[in-house]
């Protein structure tokens, strides 16, 4: 979409390029999900992806990015609200005899931080989930969590011990500003509110533990205080007010397809989709400054951390 002068009359003046990744989350959760990437991608803004190496569609996942090689694809590691990779036997002290994790991460991060036996044994399946990634043959964008449990000091010191086998150059670190969330939807302001402070705790020592092994991370990442809600109405309020030039927003895009699971529990799998296909958030990109861009080529730019 060309833009005329007045466009850039209101753009805000920055002193470097302005770059935004948009990731899709859950990749290989659904072939509807899966469907709403790749369309999101073809015909939309987005950037880059997340693959749930244990998700029911993963096979179909791995093809669809292999034809289609401009979207990054990253591991959505998966340590809560998922299956491992390794057999329960392995890793009694993660998964129950299904293979299946705790569908609740608060509760599964303090396991994971107590237990001695249950960090020695995230550091089996976090390394299986990244065999199994690279088994696909597909480059590694970078590395995040599905429900962010990478962010918990245990799960994020594990994956650092790994970082240099596996080539992880970039980790995504959540962090978004509660005022400008609140003013692009004022609910749930109390949860937000909390989700904030926890978030930045966790991202200050994340940050510390990333720039001491030269993992790379964007400034801002967008998506955690509305997750499952990045409509393009949310979108459009949001990117106005964003004032860091290296920004990552993520959704959850979805397409329902009868019998499949949904991915987030709001039901806006599809309105997300839409939103990241809408030529109103592309010009709202556009205006902002914003290129469009990916982790691989984000880290390409600088050798040091972001």
């Amino acid at each position: 979409m060309r833009l005329d002068k007045t466009d850039f009359m209101h753009q805000p003046r920055h002193s470097t390029q302005r770059r935004l990744i948009i990731n899709g989350d859950d990749f290989g959760f659904s072939s509807g999900v899966n469907q709403a990437i790749i369309a999101a991608h073809t015909q939309g803004v987005l950037t880059s992806t997340s693959l749930m190496v244990t998700g029911d569609a993963f096979e179909d996942a791995v093809a669809l990015a292999k034809a289609h090689p401009t979207l990054a694809v990253g591991l959505h590691l998966v340590l809560a609200c998922g299956r491992s990779v390794l057999p329960p036997a392995q890793i009694p002290h993660l998964v129950d005899a299904q293979g299946r994790f705790s569908s609740q991460p608060e509760k599964a991060g303090l396991h994971y931080h107590f237990s001695p036996a249950a960090r020695r044994e995230l550091q089996l399946e976090i390394r299986a989930q990244l065999e199994r990634f690279r088994q696909t043959g597909l480059p590694l964008s970078h590395v995040d969590g599905h429900v962010h449990i990478h962010m918990q000091p245990a799960v994020l010191n594990g994956l650092l011990q790994v970082t240099d086998e596996f080539n992880v150059r970039c980790i995504r670190l959540p962090f978004e500003e509660f005022t400008i969330a609140l003013r692009a939807d004022p609910s749930d302001r109390f949860m937000k509110l909390l989700l904030s402070l926890v978030y930045a705790g966790l991202r200050l020592y994340g940050k510390q533990r990333l720039k001491a092994h030269r993992i790379q991370f964007v400034d801002r990442v967008y998506g955690l205080l509305n997750s499952g809600r990045m409509t393009e109405d949310y979108l459009l309020k949001l990117i106005p007010q964003i004032r860091a030039d290296r920004v990552e927003i993520y959704a959850h895009p979805a397409a329902a397809i009868p019998g499949e699971p949904a991915n987030e529990s709001y039901g806006l799998g599809e309105a997300e989709r839409d939103a990241l296909m809408s030529d109103q958030v592309r010009a709202a990109i556009q205006q902002q400054g914003f290129e469009l861009i990916n982790y691989p080529t984000l880290c390409s730019i600088s050798s040091n951390p972001l």
